[in-house]
């Protein structure tokens, strides 16, 4: 109902445009006829090209599927284990800024402009997922779409979907093994302004990772750079540090980080300590953007691996 209330503005507005302009050219008057009908008619195209782009932002919004996933995982304690591993280093940066997975989290005010309100779900059987089956929840971390197939549009934009199978089974059997807590959250968590649909509909907002149906293995775990590729393949390093995480470029989606590939002058011992106290060997202090709180939860093993990529990569 909302999105057809923020659709019919514009064509209203637009139908208005149009009667003024028409009115006016029928009148005998020069100055009302010419100035009058030659404005309105260009504030009637103008609202036309907001309203196509509006319906354009509408369709992607809708536009994303993939299909469902028929799953049941076992819940070992070696799951339970590692999925708790996976969402403390990575899941909880947005999903457990008031209580453990228990969500609340108002993303898009980290955003620079207000293109809508994004609340973090709460994963404990306080929220939705109590009513997903496994193979739901699998979709929305690998393919970023809820239970009925709407677009989980922050899910999509981060790189949750590169965890492997059994790194998402493990997070379901820690979601399912957590107590109810903390309040309900929105369904759904996503909801884009009209500026959002606007900016969405001109090609200005990324309309997520792309979907995938395959299967993904991790490698061994261990504290080799193969490994930490993995683990930084899945984190959102990129999204703030770059692509070749040389540093950020203006205009991307989220903060603009610095270049990474000075950590390769660095001891692991004061890599670890960064992540673990948020101040870096030269005594600067991480930006509160910077989730280095949920990295440092990460096992001395596991940062091993981080630090052996980033200490391998070319440059500097």
């Amino acid at each position: 109902m909302f999105e057809m209330l923020i659709l019919a503005i514009p064509i209203a507005t637009a139908a208005l445009l149009v009667w003024s302009s028409i009115r006016a050219w029928r009148t005998k008057k020069p100055l009302l006829k010419w100035g009058g009908g030659g404005l309105a008619a260009l504030s009637a195209a103008v609202v036309t090209l907001i309203g196509v782009v509006l319906l354009t932002g509408l369709f992607k919004l809708h536009a994303r599927s993939a299909p469902t996933v028929t799953l049941k995982v076992a819940g070992t304690e070696d799951q339970i284990r590692r999925g708790q591993a996976v969402a403390d280093g990575f899941c909880s940066a947005c999903h457990s800024k008031t209580g453990r997975m228990t969500g609340g989290l108002e993303i898009g005010k980290h955003f620079p402009v207000p293109i809508g309100s994004f609340v973090s779900s709460n994963l404990t059987p306080s929220g939705e997922l109590s009513r997903w089956s496994d193979g739901d929840i699998f979709r929305a971390i690998r393919n970023g779409l809820d239970r009925d197939g709407r677009w989980l549009i922050i899910m999509s934009y981060t790189n949750a979907g590169k965890l492997s199978d059994e790194d998402i089974w493990a997070v379901i059997a820690y979601l399912r093994s957590l107590p109810a807590a903390g309040q309900t959250t929105s369904n759904p968590p996503d909801h884009l302004s009209p500026l959002g649909l606007v900016m969405l509909g001109a090609g200005m907002l990324p309309t997520g990772k792309p979907t995938s149906s395959g299967t993904i293995i991790a490698p061994s775990h261990g504290a080799t750079a193969q490994y930490g590729e993995y683990i930084v393949s899945y984190q959102d390093c990129r999204e703030c540090h770059g692509q070749r995480l040389t540093g950020g470029m203006p205009g991307q989606l989220g903060p603009l980080g610095p270049d990474l590939t000075p950590v390769k002058d660095w001891t692991f011992e004061a890599f670890a300590a960064t992540l673990r106290t948020g101040v870096d060997p030269n005594g600067h202090a991480l930006g509160e953007d910077m989730p280095w709180k949920p990295l440092g939860r990460m096992d001395d093993e596991t940062l091993r691996a981080i630090y052996e990529y980033l200490a391998h990569l070319p440059g500097g």
